[in-house]
């Protein structure tokens, strides 16, 4: 490229010529510059190429609009200032409209096209439709249109009195509301809502607090799935203790002394009566143990981040649980 400068037919507004690049029928490109005074210094600077659509009338105007704001005081002095402050506008009005996008986004838009996309990946297909169908039948009618900004706790009651007048089961009304719960929460974690969380403000459907309660199949798989997204060890235990019946205490002194791949069991002591009992292991068992790395046979199956033994089952079970809405305070898998 030249470093040549030639002048224009407009005075402040010269160019320079590209060796090779050819633009317009032809003709080489070039490269327009302005010249002016300011604070008693000659400046330059480069307003671009004539193949980006620059040419010496527009390049005269810039110039012009310079000239006058040195001599009103006031305004972009220089074509640097200037392109600042047209950037700095351009990313104003690009975050207003982010801001205003996810002020209207609507909770069934952000259903279909961030939330239950991922929930098709990461879930069963089983859990997937699940929510899918309570989706359509129950929330998308109450708050489907309605951006996150806008849901109340009253429309999640008026949700859970559809369900309740149309017969549906309390637990069909539980699963409902941790739906619109977890999508709440998959909205704040990628910065889309800034609020409360409403779900978190409706009382749940009340059970019979006499009985232990259970995890029936869809729950256990609804249950591990949320786990695993949070911590890959705390589903694992969860699984092992789903398919055995162990205790946590039990998870957390099992060695691989203990664990039988050959016989598919796992031996354990029971710590009161002394006596060894045998349980057999289930093949997703089997192959979740597989996948981890075996020490020898006094090393502990399950670890805490120092390599020590688990002292407690982590709070993130319980938050994973009264995130789901199980029937909150009264499950106790582990």
């Amino acid at each position: 490229m030249s470093s040549k400068k030639y002048p224009t037919q407009f005075p402040g507004v010269r160019y320079r010529i590209h060796k090779s690049r050819k633009h317009n029928a032809g003709k080489l490109d070039r490269y327009f510059f302005i010249r002016y005074r300011i604070n008693g210094k000659l400046k330059e600077e480069g307003i671009g190429w004539a193949s980006k659509g620059w040419n010496p009338t527009k390049a005269s105007l810039i110039l012009s609009d310079l000239k006058k704001n040195h001599l009103k005081g006031k305004g972009p002095q220089t074509l640097a200032e200037q392109r600042a402050l047209e950037n700095e506008k351009r990313e104003f009005e690009k975050a207003e409209q982010l801001r205003i996008e996810k002020e209207t986004l609507s909770f069934k838009d952000y259903f279909e096209d961030c939330y239950f996309s991922e929930s098709k990946i990461n879930k069963n297909w089983r859990s997937s439709a699940r929510e899918d169908s309570l989706f359509r039948l129950w929330i998308e009618p109450v708050i489907g249109p309605m951006p996150f900004k806008d849901i109340r706790p009253f429309n999640l009651e008026r949700i859970k009195k559809n369900m309740t007048d149309a017969g549906r089961a309390q637990r069909s009304i539980q699963y409902a509301l941790a739906v619109v719960r977890q999508v709440f929460n998959h909205a704040i974690k990628n910065g889309i809502y800034e609020g409360d969380n409403p779900a978190r403000k409706v009382s749940k459907p009340k059970f019979d607090n006499k009985r232990t309660r259970f995890l029936d199949k869809d729950e256990a798989g609804i249950l591990l799935e949320n786990l695993k997204l949070r911590s890959p060890q705390l589903h694992d235990i969860a699984l092992l203790s789903l398919h055995s019946g162990l205790r946590a205490g039990e998870i957390f002194d099992l060695t691989w002394g203990c664990v039988d791949f050959r016989h598919e069991s796992i031996s354990v002591m029971d710590p009161k009566g002394g006596k060894n009992r045998t349980l057999y292991m289930t093949q997703e068992v089997i192959g979740m143990l597989k996948l981890k790395d075996r020490g020898k046979p006094t090393d502990l199956v399950f670890t805490n981040r120092k390599g020590n033994r688990i002292s407690e089952v982590s709070n993130a079970f319980r938050r994973t649980v009264i995130d789901l809405g199980f029937n909150e305070g009264t499950l106790t898998l582990i």
